[in-house]
């Protein structure tokens, strides 16, 4: 690891070069690709739940321009969020020229991240459970992509360890990678605990500040560089918060940098202030130095972007540290517990806003929810719905009903009758006749299986529509359907 230091021409510049550094990012994004600024691993994360794993193609190149612009004139961020959109972009693309189903577009998306994260780390490992594991606020992971996130993870650090090497990322003191007391455990519990309520007051930092920042009445092209100053003039007392911090980082671990508690604070504003403004960078590094100025580095960055088992994995791997493994996962899985707690209640629990809180509440994951309750439904097995999970569609299913959902609507399934109208016309004629009554085919149920309401679909007798309607329409729709 390369060491950093304030060279002989002094501080006086910094503010400027981090303004010119801003305001050029800003200027890029705002002409070329709005989605480039920002912390890039969150609208990775976005992309594989809301935009069906696409990410548009100039995104990747911009990304890494303005990254490059941002973390070399000294903005405070890191370089994971910039891979990681890059090389996500890279899947998506593949998988759209391709003409992959969007299933495999989402898994390309994950694939790509990981390669790109373990290239830039080191950590292969920790690298795959990152790309899995970031997409939920909750304890999940994405298990199926697992696997395939770890052979690219493996194949780019492969690959980049020809150029750079296949050590770690930084190096430990070896009297330090061995715990000669029981007592010495102690030390990682206040670690943990101090680590956790960082985590939860970083996220609510972040997230005001770009909150400051949206409301401000400049053009959007200006606020990089509005936050770029100011994160300059911080840099003028402290200069070790700029760009990753990756050297000042090894000199905490060497022992040979103090102001930790001041350096930890001000590091959360600095990447607040560069990223939230419209910067573009990473957060997991800035992150990770908050965690070691503060002298627990993976437990912050557990907590904060909700990631505790990847967070181990990552920074064993980044500073080879394997021995502490134990003694670390302490410390991870007390912040994350405690981060959890105190952030409750917080509209941000997580430095990555884009998560969702488990598989049931993304929509990647809608249809497959949607099969499953269909399939019991079609089975009639409703004595066990174990495996539906915390869905809205159980009561549905337990009483065949229709079910309220909200803003004065409902679902309902029922099975087309011999004598009803739709019989032999597709559903772009009857979803208008449907329409006129006040409800929508949201699925078709024929035999075994499961189709959209595609506008060429024909229906049948006997088809069975799973359907979205107000309260008068479901009286409506009894001349059409029969109970299921």
């Amino acid at each position: 690891m390369a060491a950093e230091l304030v060279g002989p021409q002094g501080l006086w510049l910094i503010h400027l070069v981090t303004t010119a550094g801003g305001l050029l990012v800003g200027l890029i994004t705002t002409r070329f690709a709005p989605e480039a600024e920002g912390h890039g691993t969150d609208a990775a994360v976005r992309a594989f739940h809301r935009q069906r794993g696409a990410l548009r193609g100039r995104v990747a190149p911009v990304r890494l321009v303005t990254s490059a612009i941002t973390i070399s004139s000294g903005g405070s961020a890191g370089r994971e969020g910039p891979i990681a959109l890059a090389t996500a972009a890279v899947g998506s693309w593949y998988g759209e020229r391709m003409g992959r189903s969007e299933e495999d577009r989402r898994l390309l998306l994950l694939v790509g991240a990981a390669a790109g994260i373990a290239a830039i780390f080191r950590s292969p490992i920790g690298a795959a459970l990152f790309a899995v594991e970031v997409l939920y606020a909750d304890m999940e992971f994405e298990a199926s992509a697992l696997l395939y996130a770890t052979l690219s993870a493996i194949v780019a650090y492969a690959v980049s360890g020809l150029a750079g090497g296949y050590g770690a990322l930084f190096s430990v003191p070896t009297d330090a990678l061995t715990l000669d007391r029981p007592l010495d455990y102690g030390w990682y519990v206040v670690l943990g605990l101090a680590a956790g309520g960082v985590a939860t007051a970083l996220p609510v930092l972040f997230y005001r500040t770009r909150v400051f920042f949206r409301m401000l009445p400049v053009h959007a092209a200006l606020k990089p560089a509005i936050g770029g100053f100011l994160t300059g003039l911080i840099a003028l007392f402290l200069p070790q918060i700029l760009g990753g911090g990756y050297g000042w980082m090894q000199q905490a671990i060497d022992g040979r940098l103090a102001l930790g508690l001041l350096l930890t604070l001000a590091k959360m504003l600095a990447m607040s202030l560069t990223i939230a403004s419209g910067g573009s960078g990473g957060v997991f590094a800035p992150s990770l130095f908050v965690g070691t100025m503060l002298g627990a580095a993976c437990a912050v960055v557990a907590g904060a972007a909700h990631v505790p088992f990847a967070a181990m994995m990552m920074v064993v791997e980044m500073t080879g540290g394997y021995t502490l493994l134990a003694p670390a996962a302490l410390a991870v899985l007390l912040s994350y517990v405690v981060q959890h707690r105190l952030s409750a209640s917080f509209r941000h629990r997580s430095i990555y806003e884009a998560q969702v809180g488990s598989r049931a509440e993304s929509p990647a994951h809608h249809t497959e929810h949607l099969e499953i309750a269909l399939r019991l439904l079609r089975e009639r097995r409703l004595s066990n719905l174990d495996e539906l999970g915390n869905l809205d569609l159980i009561a549905l299913l337990q009483s065949g009903l229709a079910v309220d959902i909200g803003d004065g609507r409902r679902m309902m399934v029922g099975v087309l009758r011999l004598d009803s109208a739709p019989i032999d016309a597709s559903i772009g004629q009857s979803g208008r006749e449907f329409a006129a009554m006040g409800a929508t085919v949201i699925a078709i149920l024929r035999g075994e299986h499961m189709m959209g309401p595609r506008g060429s679909t024909v229906l049948e007798a006997g088809d069975r529509l799973v359907l979205v309607c107000g309260d008068e329409a479901v009286e409506r729709l009894a001349s059409h359907l029969d109970p299921w």
